[in-house]
């Protein structure tokens, strides 16, 4: 291993990949956010993921969810079965397509997602303030350079 956290020609670290670093950044905040949802009504990561999509954009169908979020279909459908019992979404067939479902929130899940959208906001901005302002623009604007840009990297990997 040389000095600046690159691995040797040859040698392969997992702990200095970056998506493997990404991909641990994520899981870490994720499951810290995780606790305040969680506590509060008793949700799953993907349960507040659905939630949180629909509350943003609006009706979906889960496949539009499951593009959306990069989620497994079959994650999904668990989420949205509950989320359904506990009364903060409905399911509509899709007029264009029959075997679609159309998903929308309740007015008790728009109620839900408005609370939890305050503790996420609160939550970004204690995280971002822990970060510093400098570095949390500059992670912000990497990160959304590696989202626009990913597809780019695959072609060097060959």
């Amino acid at each position: 291993m040389t000095h600046d956290s690159q691995p040797a020609p040859g040698e392969f670290d997992l702990e200095t990949f970056l998506p493997y670093l990404l991909n641990q950044a994520a899981e870490a905040t994720s499951k810290s956010f995780q606790a305040s949802y969680k506590a509060a009504y008793g949700m799953t990561r993907t349960q507040w993921r659905v939630l949180a999509n629909l509350g943003k954009f609006g009706a979906m169908t889960a496949r539009d969810i499951c593009t959306i979020s990069h989620i497994e279909k079959t994650k999904v459908s668990r989420a949205v079965a509950t989320l359904e019992t506990d009364g903060l979404l409905t399911r509509a067939t899709s007029p264009h397509d029959r075997r679609a479902e159309i998903l929308s929130l309740t007015a008790q899940g728009s109620a839900v997602f408005q609370e939890l959208g305050h503790r996420a906001i609160a939550y970004d901005v204690a995280l971002r303030r822990g970060l510093g302002g400098e570095l949390a623009c500059k992670l912000d604007a990497m990160l959304r350079q590696l989202i626009i840009h990913s597809g780019d990297f695959a072609d060097d990997a060959d």
